[in-house]
């Protein structure tokens, strides 16, 4: 009879979710642990691009999105120095069936645990940590609850986050790029529909840069844009309305004072971008955010950890669910490790730059005020250059394989 391999997948994330789910689907014994008794974040991106969207309708997953909270965005928005640079529509020249949607990350992340709970081959451990990983003969063979119990596997995939736990018991390095920016991320509660119109709005200004989107679960979501090296201002929430509203065209800075005490306190989001210097060791492999930490330009970590998962249970699938060696699993292991890096660290490298030209326009008031005073006139070619220059961080960077 042959071995059936056992799978832990550390991490309830959008890879961890949906891999643990297609592996469950086919028929493979699967835990999957989860260090949090809720999947609620201080923020969690809600922005599927199309590339996300696309690794969706692969897994056959697309048709969950009507069922939780959800929109599709209306259009990307630009503001400067209060005046109104350019607007450009979804879908962006792409796939008119699939805009840029936002979707609560929460809510899908529930629905694919759920769904995976209906496969018999499917474990889950909620709210108990991993805090080591298992060895044998210099193989990862399992890992270690902070109850004590020990989960020995044939394959651990860490999907645990930027912080990856497991990437770091294995002694793998994270390669570190550097980011000139942290983010300080509110939300406005308000029962009113806003001037944003269903676009995602960046506004750039004297008293700095900041973006707000109308959130998937109602309310706004807004990020500020800060230094590295910046200390959070101590700020009253009216004092942050105010900074807000004074790189706002009127409309938008009318609503913001309307609507003040639905403003939240922010919450500083380090910015941090690496890639591992390896994603696999013998019995186990790293995945989304634990092999590579992304920027938020875009939205890409939800994006790319669902395509990450999408190529690993592909090649994983075959191998598990007939039976293999330990060196298979190694060697399939490697193979997607090199299928998805090129896409992950091009991926990193068009973050990096559009984040640079975003910290341009944040330093140089100069620029700043040539564009606002000639936006009716260049407004219309920026937009159609800044639309084709966004295709790549939409689309992804590589095609998606078929089902296995």
């Amino acid at each position: 009879m042959n071995h059936r391999p056992k799978v832990v997948v550390v991490g309830a994330g959008p890879a961890g979710a949906s891999l643990a789910l297609l592996l469950a689907r086919g028929g493979v014994a699967v835990t999957l642990v989860e260090a949090g008794t809720s999947l609620e974040r201080q923020f969690r991106g809600e922005a599927l691009m199309p590339s996300g969207l696309e690794a969706l309708a692969a897994m056959g997953l697309l048709e969950l999105i009507p069922g939780l909270p959800h929109r599709p965005l209306v259009g990307w928005r630009f503001v400067v120095n209060g005046q109104e640079l350019f607007t450009a529509s979804e879908p962006l020249g792409g796939d008119p069936s699939r805009p840029c949607t936002l979707v609560s990350q929460p809510a899908l992340l529930e629905a694919l645990l759920k769904l995976a709970g209906t496969y018999p081959s499917f474990a889950i451990e909620r709210g108990q940590p991993v805090v080591d990983l298992l060895w044998q003969q210099e193989r990862v063979a399992g890992v270690q609850l902070r109850d004590g119990r020990q989960l020995p596997a044939d394959l651990v995939v860490g999907c645990d986050g930027r912080g990856s736990l497991v990437r770091q018991k294995a002694g793998l390095t994270l390669q570190s790029s550097p980011s000139p920016i942290d983010l300080l991320w509110f939300q406005l509660a308000s029962p009113a529909a806003s001037p944003l119109a269903g676009s995602f709005t960046t506004l750039v200004g004297p008293e700095g840069v900041f973006s707000a989107f109308e959130s998937a679960s109602g309310g706004l979501q807004l990020g500020w844009v800060m230094g590295k090296s910046q200390a959070t201002p101590e700020l009253s929430r009216e004092g942050w309305i105010e900074r807000m509203a004074a790189l706002s065209p009127p409309q938008l800075a009318a609503w913001l004072r309307e609507w003040s005490g639905g403003l939240g306190p922010p919450s500083r989001l380090t910015v941090q971008v690496g890639l591992a210097e390896r994603w696999c060791q013998p019995g186990l492999l790293l995945l989304g955010d634990a092999a590579h930490p992304m920027g938020p330009v875009r939205a890409q970590g939800i994006n790319m950890a669902l395509r990450d998962a999408w190529v690993a249970a592909r090649r994983l699938l075959p191998l598990l669910s007939s039976g293999c060696s330990g060196a298979a699993l190694d060697g399939v292991a490697v193979q997607i490790e090199a299928e998805r890096r090129p896409e992950i660290t091009d991926m990193q490298t068009l973050q990096a730059a559009e984040a640079a030209r975003g910290e341009q326009l944040r330093q140089q008031g100069w620029l700043r005020g040539a564009l606002a005073i000639a936006a009716p006139l260049v407004g219309p070619a920026i937009a159609a250059h800044w639309s084709q220059q966004q295709q790549s961080l939409r689309q992804g960077l590589a095609p998606l394989p078929g089902p296995p």
